[in-house]
């Protein structure tokens, strides 16, 4: 005999299960008097553990897709003062939190003191192999390891962070603010680095999206090595020893970022295919021990080896050299930017003769003065920002001491008389009579 419940009995024991599991979720308050590392590791799916201010001298390890929360503070400066937020300290070793599980959310925490040794990815925050979708909101870390780790996984978002590395430090040694390798889709938004190696280091890194950051005291404000259709925009660099380098990647989309007072390079193009760089703009680029002959000069832009990608409306001023071009850059388009008030405009000494314009649209040069008596926008003739004579200094350094003698001028005034430099170097066809404004990063 077969008992038959009726549906709506049926129903409501449904609704009183999933009640039941619901009500399992529990909202836990803790105190630096707790045992804290206990009570986040024996957590269930769905809690939510709220930390007190106060000091907590631990490492907690997330084992459970739960929700680790510290007080909210209006204040960023009070994110070291135990008694208004929640301080996490390592003690001077390993990570002062690690994530293992997928869907967990770190948020209003401080995680102060952790380890310096990279070999173990001591970081801030560690998230581990397969630990997708984390988010790790509004946190402040400071330590000489990595400020956020996280490797093999997916969808992570970090937003609103703080990180700090140690200044005394040799900037090799530190760990990066975010370090994610052979990562997808990782979204980080609002954050700010200062003295880390790179403010982040995307390594093997798919789909990336950075937005609204800010980085200062570094080696590279983003470093993108081997990956592929990331994007970056209304992100700032300034003091770092480079801005943005995009190296050995395909397809990134770099969009109104800004790169002020760097040593080597505001945007470095490094093996990279098929990327877009437009509305960037770059000002003050100089090495104070930059020499000619060593090719070490602070660049604006510096194109180094094979690669094709689009440069386009993008704001190059006051740098050593506004475009470095070497070992294989020729295949490149820039067009619509504005190179201007740079000591030397271009540096490039390959034997390929390069065309930079495209639809009849070519460069701002504050060097180049041009007559349009169309009226068009467009100079009436070409211009070269380079010379033979350009090219003989760069190889033959030694011989620079001639450059300003009546006999080079002389001979520049017949070069460009007789057009002698025709077709050799970097030609725009169509150079602009005006520069084309650009907005840059809007966070500063």
């Amino acid at each position: 005999m077969h008992l038959r419940l009726p549906a709506l009995f049926l129903e409501g024991l449904l609704a009183l299960g999933l009640a039941a599991g619901v009500a399992q979720a529990a909202h836990v308050r803790v105190t630096p008097a707790d045992d804290v590392a206990r009570i986040v590791e024996q957590a269930q799916p769905g809690d939510v553990i709220e930390l007190a201010p106060g000091l907590y001298q631990t490492r907690l390890v997330v084992r459970a897709a739960i929700t680790l929360r510290g007080p909210e503070l209006q204040d960023p400066k009070a994110a070291t003062d135990v008694s208004r937020a929640a301080v996490i300290d390592a003690s001077g070793r390993g990570s002062a939190i690690t994530v293992r599980v997928p869907g967990a959310v770190v948020e209003h925490i401080t995680a102060a003191n952790y380890g310096g040794n990279l070999y173990e990815r001591d970081a801030g925050v560690r998230v581990t192999d397969g630990a997708d979708n984390v988010v790790i909101r509004r946190m402040v870390l400071k330590g000489p390891g990595f400020g956020i780790r996280a490797d093999r996984l997916e969808g992570i978002r970090i937003e609103d962070c703080t990180i700090e590395g140690v200044r005394r430090m040799h900037v090799l040694d530190r760990g990066d603010g975010v370090f994610l390798n052979y990562v997808k889709r990782p979204v980080l938004t609002g954050n700010s680095a200062r003295n880390v190696r790179d403010g982040f280091y995307f390594e093997n890194v798919e789909q990336s999206v950075s937005r609204g950051n800010f980085f200062t005291g570094a080696q590279y404000g983003i470093h993108w090595m081997y990956t592929r259709g990331d994007s970056a925009w209304d992100n700032v660099s300034a003091g770092v020893i480079g801005g943005f380098a995009l190296m050995s990647s395909e397809r990134i989309h770099f969009e109104n970022n800004t790169a002020r007072k760097c040593v080597e390079f505001g945007i470095l193009l490094n093996v990279c295919d098929g990327c877009t760089v437009r509305g960037n703009r770059i000002e003050g680029v100089h090495n104070p021990r930059g020499r000619a002959a060593l090719d070490n000069e602070g660049k604006g832009l510096f194109i180094y080896g094979p690669g094709a990608n689009t440069v386009v409306r993008n704001w190059f001023a006051s740098a050593d050299v506004g475009v470095g071009v070497a070992l294989g850059g020729e295949g490149n388009v820039l067009s619509e930017n504005t190179f201007i008030d740079n000591k030397t405009q271009v540096r490039y000494v390959g034997r390929t003769p390069l065309e930079w314009s495209s639809n009849g649209r070519g460069n701002f040069w504050s060097t180049f003065m041009a007559w349009d008596f169309n009226g068009d926008g467009v100079a009436d003739k070409p211009y070269q920002p380079n010379d033979s004579l350009d090219r003989i200094f760069w190889i033959y350094p030694e011989a620079r001491f001639l450059m300003d003698s009546p006999v080079v001028v002389l001979l520049r005034w017949l070069a460009q008389q007789f057009e002698i430099d025709r077709g050799k170097g970097v030609t725009d066809s169509h150079p602009l009579m005006r520069p084309v404004e650009v907005a840059g990063a809007r966070r500063d």
